[in-house]
């Protein structure tokens, strides 16, 4: 089972759950985080330390979210891993709550 970061996270981009991870399985795109499911170990951390709550177990993710799960993998095949905490962006707290923000996902 692997964790994965949801909707809630794009242009917010908190980094909090990084610094957390013990296997470093997050990668960072412009504006948004992914888990590798490969690499990740379902320690759990990194959960309760999102401030947006936009990481979720596999068998947890929220409805109209299961695209995320997909989403993560593939990402985290091209992205570059990030393994220590960055500024979140200054808007972060407009974004969080937006519904739909999928089409803001930046590649």
């Amino acid at each position: 089972m692997t964790f994965v970061v949801g909707e809630n996270c794009i242009k917010c981009k908190h980094t909090d759950c990084v610094e957390v991870c013990p296997v470093d399985c997050f990668y960072e795109g412009p504006n948004f985080l992914v888990i590798h499911p490969d690499e990740c170990i379902d320690c759990a951390l990194c959960e309760p330390e999102c401030p947006v709550n936009a990481i979720f177990s596999e068998d947890e993710l929220p409805e109209g979210q299961e695209v995320f799960l997909e989403l993560n993998a593939e990402l985290a095949e091209t992205w570059p891993n990030i393994t220590e905490m960055k500024d979140a962006p200054a808007d972060a707290a407009e974004w969080d709550g937006v519904e739909g923000k999928l089409q803001y996902l930046e590649r």
